[in-house]
């Protein structure tokens, strides 16, 4: 999960089994769904340090690529909605978006509609960088997504929909 360039890491632990006597029960959802977190967040920071970033800057790429899918405020990512979107202040999201464009990760352009207000884009070379370094990570979820039916799928998606529902309602 890493580029050649990146710091040889030690290996991931493997994942915790679900407890045998409820393996559909809460504790099970809990141990895998934190160990499944620490495994993102540990890829995600050897992006960041792979690529010069700060790990809070990688949430930020994260929050422009997926903006359009944003059910409550589809559309192109603004600095004032990254700002709530990752609870920070006006200037940390300045120092982060200046960060990421002199990086190449993304651009900043004016609206052609309302020139105060600024939208944020991916930028191809940020997106190439990216989609090298995850790649293991997508071939690896397209692997484990392959073992189970479209309807076991649809169930998924539908869980991890409805966690990242309440995750937004537990953040507001």
């Amino acid at each position: 999960m890493r580029s050649a360039d990146a710091p040889s890491q030690t290996p991931p632990t493997p994942p915790p089994s679900p407890p045998a006597q409820d393996p559909g029960g809460l504790q099970a959802f809990a141990v895998l769904l934190r160990h499944m977190n620490a495994e993102f967040n540990r890829i995600t920071q050897e992006f960041a340090q792979a690529q010069g970033l700060h790990p809070t800057d990688v949430q930020a790429l994260i929050a422009i690529l997926d903006a359009d899918q944003d059910d409550a405020e589809p559309g192109p990512m603004t600095p004032g909605r990254l700002r709530k979107r990752m609870n920070l202040t006006s200037g940390a999201v300045t120092a982060c978006l200046d960060r990421l464009e002199s990086a190449g990760h993304i651009h900043r352009v004016r609206a052609e509609d309302d020139r105060r207000v600024v939208h944020l884009h991916y930028a191809q070379a940020g997106r190439t960088a990216a989609r090298d370094y995850f790649r293991p990570l997508a071939d690896a979820t397209d692997t484990a997504r392959r073992r189970f039916t479209d309807d076991e799928l649809a169930t998924v998606v539908r869980f991890l929909a409805e966690m990242n529902r309440q995750l937004d309602l537990v953040r507001r």
